[in-house]
């Protein structure tokens, strides 16, 4: 601590000495300060670009820019995300120090948990399976978790720290364990203008973290580019995973109708026919939200339970498995029973195969959203 109230007293002194515009001076002296600690963190001298990340035309245009649920108050900065990613990757935000937020969102599985179900800080598991968090700023009414019980982001991200089984801790221990650590000093006060550590600011920067994952460099990506028509067949597909796209998006199976614009997203929770009889009501009447399919293939298990472990068994739900209830979403109806797809073994293939294309191996090796902590 005595090295950092040196480092303090010397730039206050240059700051006093030189300063002809005090609070744009005071931003460029702080964001200049010390941002790693040797033994601990390894972070970049200048931060990571997280605030303006050059997105494809594919994401610019209204339909998804609509999705985007960041609020205004929170904009995404440089700083701000990576102060939210130490947090995001710091064990110190469980009660015995032995579970962060990576620890159930796993950057190689496209920020899930490849187990059905996560553990917490005790052993215990959590009642759901942890959804992948990519590209989570895309879905405009801007509720999170399977029954969408935060209503937003900033919300959520203090849920797990103080539930019982997760994290543990109360937000005053949160504060109290955060301030016990000398980097936290420089990373809140290039993010916020001082080191005051609230709940409050944790919230607001773990959420521009998680917001800054935007995954769009998939082999899709690619395709979309060059035709710029998701309809038309795409020369960097294969056969299948052309036949598997125009399946996707056509009235047959009407995927595309619940995982809607080129991010994949849903607009509401949805009841998919899992059970007959619920007993996870989710959402109410056993809706559930609808996740992006982006990078889907590495985010099994697969629904709020983790009852599918691949791909080819989430087709076949859709394709025979639909059970009836009265909350049933019209999409999967036909008349008063359920709508069958009736698809051959080559067609649900082909949807495997479409959604493959969905991965973005960039994205899940990209160091700006990796664990910045020296293990």
């Amino acid at each position: 601590m005595k090295k950092y109230l040196v480092l303090f007293l010397l730039f206050s002194v240059i700051f006093i000495s030189c300063s002809n515009n005090e609070e744009d001076e005071y931003v460029d002296i702080i964001a200049d300060n010390p941002t790693d600690d040797i033994n601990i963190l390894s972070l970049p001298a200048t931060p990571f670009n997280y605030a303006n990340i050059v997105l494809p035309n594919s994401f610019q245009n209204n339909a998804v820019r609509n999705e985007d649920n960041t609020p205004i108050n929170n904009p995404i900065t440089d700083h701000g995300a990576t102060l939210g990613r130490v947090l995001f990757y710091d064990k110190n935000l469980s009660k015995n120090s032995t579970i962060s937020c990576a620890s159930c969102h796993v950057q190689a599985n496209g920020f899930s948990d490849p187990n059905k179900f996560s553990t917490g800080f005790e052993g215990g598991l959590t009642g759901r399976n942890s959804m992948g968090l990519a590209n989570a700023r895309f879905y405009q009414n801007g509720r999170f978790f399977w029954d969408e019980r935060a209503e937003t982001l900033e919300e959520q991200t203090l849920m797990p720290v103080q539930d019982l089984v997760e994290m543990g801790l109360t937000l005053t221990e949160l504060e109290d364990k955060l301030s016990q650590e000398e980097y936290y000093t420089s990373l809140f006060t290039n993010a916020f203008g001082d080191a005051t550590i609230t709940s409050e600011r944790v919230a607001l920067a773990l959420s521009q973290f998680i917001r800054s994952m935007v995954s769009f460099e998939s082999k899709f990506d690619e395709g979309l580019a060059q035709v710029n028509n998701i309809i038309n067949d795409f020369p960097n597909f294969t056969a299948s995973e052309n036949r598997g796209k125009a399946l996707f998006i056509s009235n047959r199976s009407r995927c595309f109708d619940c995982h809607n614009t080129t991010v994949f997203v849903g607009d509401a929770p949805r009841n998919i026919g899992l059970d007959s009889i619920i007993t996870d009501g989710g959402a109410g009447g056993g809706r559930f939200k609808v996740p992006s399919l982006r990078n889907i293939e590495l985010t099994a298990p697969y629904m709020h339970d983790g009852r599918f472990s691949n791909l080819e068994q989430v087709i076949e739900h859709y394709n025979s498995g639909v059970q009836n209830s009265p909350n049933l979403d019209n999409r999967l109806r036909q008349g008063n029973g359920v709508r069958r797809l009736n698809l051959s073994d080559a067609e649900k293939q082909s949807l495997v195969d479409f959604l493959l294309t969905l991965t973005d191996n960039n994205f899940i090796t990209d160091e700006k959203y990796g664990n910045p902590f020296i293990e």
